[in-house]
């Protein structure tokens, strides 16, 4: 697999950030933030889609190599 785009790094991060978020809301602040979530996560499925296209690349295999590489760079070394 090509080196995944600073772009898709960093859209990947941004929804999950916005999932995080979601703890422990509820009712109308849990919709306002699942809202955002969405919207992040459609953004990034999006840019996963269109390069995937652009490079001749498998979409599924893009979306998994980024998101890997995102889950990968949270990860806590010393634990």
């Amino acid at each position: 697999m090509a080196d995944i785009p600073d772009e898709l790094i960093k859209l990947e991060r941004s929804a999950e950030e916005e999932r995080a978020k979601l703890a422990g809301l509820t009712d109308e602040e849990h919709t306002a933030q699942w809202r955002r979530w969405r919207d992040a996560a459609e953004r990034f499925q999006a840019a996963v889609t269109a390069h995937a296209e652009a490079t001749g690349q498998a979409r599924y295999e893009v979306e998994m190599a980024t998101k890997k590489v995102v889950r990968h760079a949270e990860e806590d070394p010393a634990e």
